[in-house]
């Protein structure tokens, strides 16, 4: 394992970013200078920032640095796609600690990387620096779209459908997982040096030799997740939809507003009625949620509704198209409508399996005032 301070920062940008080759036209120069130069003649540049904090945004218990980099970039690349636009060029931040090493960091840009391969984003610059609060990533990402194709989250009109795509609260779910069995992994643990704490106290060496001999499978616990992989890619790998943005495109259907699903369904309806100046009615029964969820909900003794609405993280797509597409919706696989807009004075309601109706409220993560 390598120090970083053995590469210093320029040897290491180098050796994260030496066969980065550009696959945009407008990526003129990339990394190497004091700026990437980006060309976007005749278009709308769009820009959006996300980050992530370790121990709010994440945690180095469950995931690993490689699906941490794939994350990190796919959550920005996914509010490029909220925009309806294309992503094209990402810039990377890291704060690192002492108790990194460099290829922690090869494996971070492995994970980057394979991301923006997926829809052709080129790397083009960013900061390394150091950390004494653990590690803090900062991406922006930077795409482009004709005028006339930004969707904002201020466009929904009454009538309009309410559509989202894929399926809702497996990611939340699979936060669930992974906190239970790292409530297993550190309560064993605890357990562990309770006893070796006894034993030293009352100068035990044969029970402190056969702790010694049991401390390897400790420290080797290894949760059972089989059968709930899918889950556990909601949460640690998610996917920018970009496949529905260009599906929408194919059926020539333009969404009045959208926004990804970071923060929850019912917080992302909101916004786009608040900033709309609309209210909406949305169908329990019509949220999309996968067997999985629904599983793993019962056996956590959670509100399977509750868990689609607030859970956040399924960075899934949610906009509003006129009630003319109709038609083409329904055609587009992956689509579910769940309701549709109404004026801003029936406000925002959710009408319940059993023909009941409450308010939605903001209700899904709030990066200010919760942790992970």
């Amino acid at each position: 394992m390598t120090e970083i301070s053995k590469l210093g920062e320029f040897g290491l940008i180098h050796r994260l970013t030496k066969d980065i080759e550009p696959k945009n036209t407008s990526t003129k120069y990339g990394v190497g200078d004091d700026c990437a130069v980006l060309h976007y003649p005749q278009k709308e540049v769009l820009v959006t920032s996300d980050m992530l904090m370790e121990g709010i945004h994440f945690d180095l218990t469950y995931i690993d640095m490689r699906t941490l980099g794939y994350k990190s970039a796919m959550v920005n690349i996914s509010d490029i796609f909220a925009m309806n636009g294309t992503p094209h060029q990402i810039l990377v931040s890291i704060a690192i600690g002492k108790r990194f090493k460099v290829e922690d960091l090869d494996e971070f840009y492995a994970g980057l990387r394979e991301a923006c391969a997926k829809w052709d984003i080129d790397v083009v610059g960013g900061d390394t620096t150091s950390s004494r609060t653990g590690l803090a990533i900062s991406i922006t990402c930077i795409g482009e779209a004709a005028s006339e194709d930004v969707v904002y989250r201020n466009g929904a009109k009454e009538t309009d459908l309410i559509c989202v795509s894929g399926d809702l609260g497996a990611s939340y779910m699979g936060l669930q997982i992974l906190e239970r069995e790292k409530a297993v992994y550190y309560s064993q643990i605890e357990e562990y040096n309770k006893k070796v704490r006894e034993a030293q106290a009352a100068n035990d060496k044969a029970k402190l030799a056969a702790l010694r001999a049991q401390r390897q499978t400790v420290e080797d616990f290894q949760p059972d997740f089989a059968g709930k992989e899918y889950l556990l890619d909601r949460q640690l790998k998610p996917e920018a939809r970009g496949d529905i943005v260009d599906e929408l495109r194919k059926a020539n259907i333009k969404p009045t507003a959208m926004i990804d699903i970071s923060d929850g369904l019912s917080s992302e309806l909101l916004h786009i009625c608040n900033q709309s100046h609309c209210g909406c009615r949305v169908y329990e029964k019509e949220i999309p949620i996968d067997y999985q969820t629904a599983v793993a909900a019962e056996q956590f003794n959670m509100n399977l509704t509750t868990c689609a609405l607030n859970g956040g993280e399924d960075y899934e797509l949610l906009f509003t198209v006129p009630i003319g597409d109709h038609e083409k919706i329904k055609n587009i696989k992956g689509i579910r409508q769940i309701g549709y807009i109404t004026k801003e004075s029936l406000g925002c309601m959710l009408a319940t399996r059993d023909d009941n109706e409450f308010q939605l409220e903001a209700q899904g993560w709030n990066p200010i005032r919760d942790e992970k």
